[in-house]
């Protein structure tokens, strides 16, 4: 691994110098293990701890097949999917991992007992495949998380509907969270090169999914004056939501658990804040049944903050705490557009809400890779910035998704894999210098002048140390 660290750190480095370093056997990778899914039995969600089922391990390296790419990863980060498998809830994803593998034989390679998790990564590409054309080893790249081939004439129109389609790291193996990665070329996409490796990767995934969710088409189409109601605005989600609103002339209403994330949205741009925490909210009672009144209660506070106006658009992702409250306060014939439920899947409205008010309930999930490509040129041209706040080291991956699933962060969370520390990977400094608050806006320990580009720290644990 030292020889492709030196390789990526070198400025003169060719696309020959990379395609003739040689493939190490083996590289460390943040894996769940097939025969540990039952060591949480019997504990409830948020008593179950990553850290305790996470590992960092060796495992053998997957050379491309057809239309694939080997990537050596610098950094990656933390998403509620890394959650859910840690915790193997919903269900194990190694029921993916064998469905993937029925699907043909070069698959099969994802049926493993271990799984290396991760749907976000900034590297750069060590290997192609056979019928790669459009990238070439050397190529400093970020990658979305749509695995798709498209086989099936579903998937033509929207990517997302190819029956095949599966989330890289969560539903195939070779995930982000490791030295090296196996992606199909399709999700590639140029770094941004004004940011460091672990601003880059934390982008992809949330981004895209905002992007899909409240932008295009085949989400909720918002358009200039919309109002947007962004549940966790100072989240993974949320703070990339409540940018692309801002950006398009939205106006967002912004929901934060605390003091601190109410002033992170702010600093965004965002006039119009809740803290939930402050208000007290509890939209479920305490035998267990949704409790209307405070739907009501948070209607009435909508409406104060907006002047009289009920949200033309709800962006959905919590899931069973705020469904009920999302369907009631959103507008009448307005859109409640989800993603997710990461309080619960089991959803309760009053349906007497959604359809006396002709409002649309519409799924959104991840994005096709033209959505994804959207989403990535806005952080490339410094119109969408990284939210990243918090980086560990790759042995760290355990801690820091009990960060996430603790709800104890913002933003996002970064891993650095192959980096030696934060600050590397910068080729356009004059982007960066107009945007340098921006970038830093949710880093918990820098004052927002500061550059992790411009020093050198000492990194965090071992993380420097690559094998």
């Amino acid at each position: 691994m030292q020889h492709i660290s030196a390789a990526v750190a070198a400025p003169d480095a060719t696309s020959a110098d990379f395609a003739a370093l040689p493939v190490p056997e083996s590289y460390r990778g943040a894996v769940v293990l097939r025969d540990e899914v039952d060591m949480f039995e019997g504990l409830p969600s948020h008593e179950k701890d990553p850290a305790k089922s996470l590992h960092v391990e060796h495992v053998p390296t997957p050379l491309p097949d057809v239309g694939e790419a080997l990537i050596a990863v610098m950094a990656g980060s933390i998403n509620y999917n890394t959650v859910w498998s840690s915790i193997f809830e919903p269900l194990p994803t190694f029921a993916f991992l064998r469905r993937a593998a029925r699907t043909d034989p070069a698959a099969v390679r994802h049926d493993q007992p271990y799984h290396v998790v991760g749907s976000d990564l900034s590297g750069v590409v060590l290997r192609t495949g056979p019928g790669v054309t459009r990238w070439k080893p050397g190529d400093r790249v970020v990658a979305h998380c749509l695995s798709v081939g498209l086989q099936s004439p579903d998937g033509h129109d929207d990517a997302m509907l190819d029956p095949e389609q599966r989330i890289w790291g969560y539903e195939t193996n070779f995930g982000g969270l490791a030295e090296l990665a196996l992606v199909r070329a399709n999700q590639l996409m140029a770094k941004p090169e004004h940011l460091t490796w672990e601003e880059a990767a934390c982008s992809g995934l949330v981004n895209s999914t905002a992007y899909r969710q409240l932008i295009s088409r085949n989400g909720a189409a918002m358009k200039q004056g919309d109002t947007v109601l962004i549940w966790g605005a100072s989240g993974g989600l949320g703070s990339y939501a409540t940018q692309l609103v801002l950006n398009g002339g939205g106006i967002p209403v912004c929901v934060v658990s605390s003091r601190r994330k109410a002033e992170q949205v702010r600093s965004m741009g965002a006039t119009l804040v809740i803290d939930r925490a402050q208000e007290g909210y509890r939209f479920w009672d305490d035998a267990g049944a949704p409790d209307p009144t405070e739907w009501k209660r948070f209607g009435r506070q909508l409406r104060e903050l907006t002047g009289g106006e009920d949200p033309d658009i709800t962006f959905e992702h919590p899931g069973r705490e705020t469904f009920g409250a999302s369907v009631y306060v959103t507008r009448r014939g307005g859109t409640v557009v989800t993603c997710a439920s990461t309080s619960g899947y089991d959803h309760h409205f009053d349906n007497r809400h959604l359809w006396t008010g002709l409002k649309r309930i519409v799924g959104s999930h991840f994005a096709n890779y033209r959505e994804a490509s959207e989403a990535n040129r806005l952080i490339t041209k410094g119109m969408v910035h990284p939210t990243l706040s918090a980086t560990y080291p790759l042995f760290e991956t355990g801690i820091a998704t009990r960060e996430v699933h603790r709800n104890r962060h913002s933003g996002k969370i970064g891993v650095l894999c192959l980096a030696e520390r934060e600050g590397l990977g910068v080729n356009d400094h004059e982007l960066r210098a107009r945007h340098l608050t921006a970038i830093n806006r949710f880093r918990t320990t820098e004052p927002s002048g500061h550059d992790p580009a411009d020093t050198a720290p000492a990194p965090r644990g071992n993380a420097g140390q690559v094998q």
